[in-house]
């Protein structure tokens, strides 16, 4: 007896963790944590200025080698494909390879271990290591989203979050291994994510099961929220401390290992759900039985069965693992939708040509759709200016005359956290309790970053502290928003595709707002007072002018006039996505309307 009960304990427990392995809460915290050390590109700011001195380069070269950055951390086709027919844990590991090799072979540079090579080189370096990014993106994105279908917004802007976070979590690991060459930051960014990446790519997938709403998914969303923001504070107090004490290393040491303890809290979720929590149902529409009986009589189910809703991706994958109850419960929930939509006028019986928004599309489908591209343009205008900020931070601080750019890196990641979590959150209280466009808060969010810009722009007290938290929120808060949006209006089926080439809005921005704007201004003012300043010093001495030094600019006019213009086209951007929301307004009505009439 004794040994039958202890081996049904055996298996109960082995059942236990085998659910453990295989729940969606784990992906989707396994997914932060890749994501936490996963943002390469945000660490170009404190990088620029070490790459910049070592090598010897101007304003112009540095933004040649941000654009390499952007493209790199953009241009994801190729996972975007890889993700539809390969596991998650071979994009991940491809992401690792590429960006230890990339930011590995950037460190020989710099450091000199390899002899001088040309600009070309580092930029196809930069871009190789960058790039991993989009693999770590992709898989992370991809699963989460498949698992949690009915939680778009959190799910994106938890996610990209923890991304646009990892900057200041790889600065204050930096500091607690205190190491005083500062190439050394290089090397650490080339190591950390690959080796997380690694560690945790057996992890993240979609895992097969029921994926609809459950019961809890409220409760643990609202832990996540508090822990991002306890995150947040934590992160801004380190920040307030390093910036009034002179700390020792062990209280560095001890602050970090918080930090990094905070970060894996919660995983709590997924433990509380397996071991600790009885076995929970999903959430069945209320709607369902008064929608049935609605219009049943008036839309028999034979009318309707050759067309298939948006609704139907979340059983992409799963069907054979569902039992037979499950299954029928799955298929009169979607029918239920079904007839709902047929009988607000939301689709046509009739057999057309392409899906309509709402449904599934893919990448050329999207391409071809006004909606998809006035998206992707409003993006490029308001990304590419948040991202010439980002890129441009070291040189912005050296101007106002700030010597460590890390605090106002760090200061900017943190907010850039917070704005993606706070767009994914305020984006989903307007679909889920408005059924409005969720571009909305796309256009609310363009008109802060202008605004912020226009105020940078004018010079006034204090711009470097609204440069780097307006900025970093309004930025962060278009990657939370945007990617939720299109999965909603063009469908999760592509979804890799679709969001990876959103990406291409960033690189495209920059290069015309970074390599041709901001740099070719900084470096006209840069020479006009390195001019006024040999000369004055000649003429004082009776010296003959000399070879100069790499040319930097000072005061708030080198980015003035840069930022002015990317306020006036952050305007643009905000009327465009009103465009959008005006022509899907009847579409989330659709979706998200609560209003059977």
């Amino acid at each position: 007896m004794e040994g039958g009960e202890g081996s049904r304990r055996s298996s109960s427990m082995n059942e236990k963790f085998r659910a453990f392995a295989n729940n969606r809460w784990l992906v989707f915290v396994c997914s932060m944590w890749v994501q936490s050390c996963a943002g390469i590109g945000y660490m170009f700011g404190s990088i620029s200025p070490v790459i910049k001195a070592t090598m010897g380069y101007n304003q112009k070269q540095v933004a040649l080698l941000g654009v390499a950055k952007d493209l790199g951390d953009s241009i994801g086709v190729l996972p975007g494909s890889l993700i539809e027919i390969l596991p998650a844990w071979v994009v991940l590991l491809i992401g690792a390879v590429q960006s230890f090799l990339g930011y590995g072979l950037v460190w020989l540079i710099v450091t000199h271990r390899l002899p001088p090579l040309p600009l070309w080189v580092l930029c196809a370096a930069i871009f190789v290591g960058t790039n991993g990014e989009t693999y770590f993106n992709t898989a992370d994105m991809v699963s989460s989203v498949q698992n949690f279908p009915k939680h778009r917004g959190p799910v994106v802007g938890m996610l990209k979050g923890f991304a646009g976070l990892s900057g200041a979590i790889l600065t204050q690991v930096y500091a607690m291994i205190n190491i005083p060459d500062h190439s050394s930051l290089i090397f650490m960014v080339a190591v950390g994510p690959t080796m997380v990446a690694i560690a945790l790519m057996f992890f993240v997938r979609p895992v097969e099961g029921h994926k609809q709403a459950r019961e809890s998914d409220g409760s643990s969303f609202s832990f996540v929220y508090a822990v991002c923001v306890v995150l947040a504070a934590y992160l801004f107090g380190i920040l307030i401390v390093n910036d009034i004490y002179d700390l020792s290393h062990n209280m560095v040491t001890l602050l970090t290992v918080i930090l990094l303890v905070i970060v894996l809290l919660p995983v709590l979720i997924p433990i509380k759900l397996v071991f600790f929590s009885e076995p929970e149902s999903s959430i069945v529409d209320p709607l369902l039985s008064k929608v049935e009986k609605q219009v049943a009589t008036r839309h028999p189910p034979e009318r309707l069965g050759s067309f298939v809703l948006s609704e139907s991706e979340d059983d992409n994958g799963e069907g054979g693992s569902l039992s037979i109850s499950e299954r029928n419960k799955r298929m009169a929930h979607l029918q239920a939708k079904l007839y709902q939509a047929a009988a607000e006028g939301a689709v046509r019986v009739k057999q057309r040509k392409g899906p309509r928004r709402g449904e599934d599309f893919t990448l050329m489908q999207a391409l071809v759709k006004a909606d998809f591209l006035l998206i992707w343009f409003s993006l490029v205008l308001a990304a590419g200016s948040g991202l010439t900020v980002i890129d441009n931070l070291g040189q912005i601080c050296q101007s106002l005359g700030y010597d460590d750019a890390n605090i106002y890196v760090s200061m900017m990641s943190i907010c850039n956290f917070l704005g993606r979590v706070a767009g994914g959150y305020f984006s989903e209280v307007v679909v889920r309790k408005f059924a409005y466009p969720r571009v909305v808060a796309m256009a609310v969010v363009e008109f802060t970053m202008a605004m912020g810009l226009f105020y940078s722009a004018m010079g006034w007290p204090g711009q470097i502290y609204v440069v780097s938290i307006v900025i970093g929120l309004t930025y962060g808060a278009n990657w939370a928003i945007v990617p939720a949006a299109v999965s909603e209006l063009f469908g999760l089926k592509s979804f890799g595709a679709l969001y990876n080439f959103l990406n291409l809005s960033t690189p495209a921005g920059s290069l015309v707002f970074s390599g041709v704007i901001a740099s070719r201004i900084y470096d006209y003012y840069a020479e006009v007072q390195a001019g006024l300043h040999t000369l004055n010093s000649a003429a004082l001495l009776g010296k003959p002018l000399q070879e100069e030094e790499p040319l930097k600019c000072m005061g708030s006019i080198c980015f003035s006039l840069t930022f002015g213009i990317m306020g006036s086209l952050c305007i643009v951007a905000m009327v465009v996505s009103l465009v959008v929301v005006r022509r899907t307004k009847g579409v989330y009505a659709q979706l998200y309307g609560k209003s059977l009439a």
